[in-house]
């Protein structure tokens, strides 16, 4: 049951920090860590509009899931649920920050670029199966209704999940920013005021969510 419910997640893209590990040190190389460092707050100031409607529509509907699923599943409160599927699925993913662009990246930037990307993903299949696994529990043929109630505690851990990873953004990008060398670096390209913002926008208090899941795979 738990490698079917992991196939159906498998879509998720959730990149890795290898073009930063292998960025030179070099003049050269540095310039190019600070352009991509600049160039992702820009996509991350883009797309903090929509980041914020989901994580307000998260919020709400995880009270409703956090602990799975109630016996009977008439009782949940729908408008939240198709709220937050709603929400997850209009965060907007600037290109630079989609998987195609996301591999170019060098230093910090490949690093924020992938947690966005893990959040975005993770959240997006997670509401959407989420709803789908509600459906199925109750209008399914009793086998599909065991399979989602089975698996369904995989699919709320991989919303946490996404906010985990959206809640660590603020928190890496301070780090990067002093490693590139700080304002003394970045000037006007970038300022100590846009990455603190970035920082508050992206950060454990305005995206982590809470309580954490409390069902485990197979409940």
């Amino acid at each position: 049951m738990r490698g079917a419910a992991l196939l159906l997640l498998s879509g998720v893209a959730i990149v890795s920090a290898g073009c930063a590990s292998g960025a030179t040190s070099s003049p050269a190389g540095l310039r190019l860590q600070r352009e991509d460092l600049v160039a992702v707050c820009r996509a991350l100031n883009t797309a903090e509009r929509s980041v914020g409607r989901e994580v307000a529509t998260t919020r709400t509907a995880w009270r409703v899931v956090a602990n799975g699923l109630p016996p009977d599943t008439s009782a949940i409160a729908r408008p939240p649920i198709a709220a937050a599927i709603e929400g997850a699925a209009k965060v907007e993913v600037p290109a630079l920050l989609q998987e195609a662009q996301v591999v170019s990246l060098t230093g910090p930037a490949a690093q924020l670029a992938g947690l966005f990307q893990s959040f975005a993903g993770l959240s997006m299949r997670g509401w959407r199966l989420i709803g789908a696994a509600i459906e199925q529990i109750e209008h399914g043929s009793p086998a599909t209704a065991r399979f989602a109630r089975e698996n369904v505690a995989l699919y709320i851990e991989s919303v946490y999940d996404g906010h985990f990873s959206l809640a660590q953004i603020g928190k890496k990008l301070r780090v990067g920013y002093s490693k590139l060398g700080g304002p003394a670096a970045f000037g006007d390209a970038l300022t100590q005021g846009e990455v603190d913002a970035l920082a508050r926008t992206y950060s454990e208090a305005t995206d982590r969510l809470h309580p954490h899941v409390g069902i485990r795979l197979g409940a």
